[in-house]
């Protein structure tokens, strides 16, 4: 699985990006056909509460599921969408099933 992270007008510290490796890498369980994941981080209206957005795109054979959440931080950010993502990738599983 290729892991690509795409950060928006700011640097990603590197135990962000060891962060995002770790949690991203566990997607493996629960779909094995995972081609691509593309992590985007961008920080949304400087100086309030919750300006911490992280999307998630992931690309499956022919199909791409996209998690996208807002929160304090990005660690936070990433774990919300990665939650999102698994449901996601439960009921492609059971669709692929049938």
């Amino acid at each position: 699985m290729d892991i690509n992270v795409k950060t928006i007008h700011f640097e990603a510290t590197d135990k962000l990006q060891e962060f995002i490796q770790k949690k991203v890498s566990k997607l493996d369980k629960f779909c094995d056909n995972i081609r691509k994941v593309e992590v985007s981080l961008k920080v949304v209206k400087p100086a309030t509460a919750l300006n911490k957005q992280a999307g998630i795109t992931i690309s499956l054979a022919g199909d791409e599921l996209y998690a996208e959440k807002i929160c304090d931080t990005f660690e936070e950010a990433i774990d919300d969408s990665l939650a999102a993502l698994e449901k996601q990738l439960e009921k492609y599983k059971e669709k692929q099933a049938k």
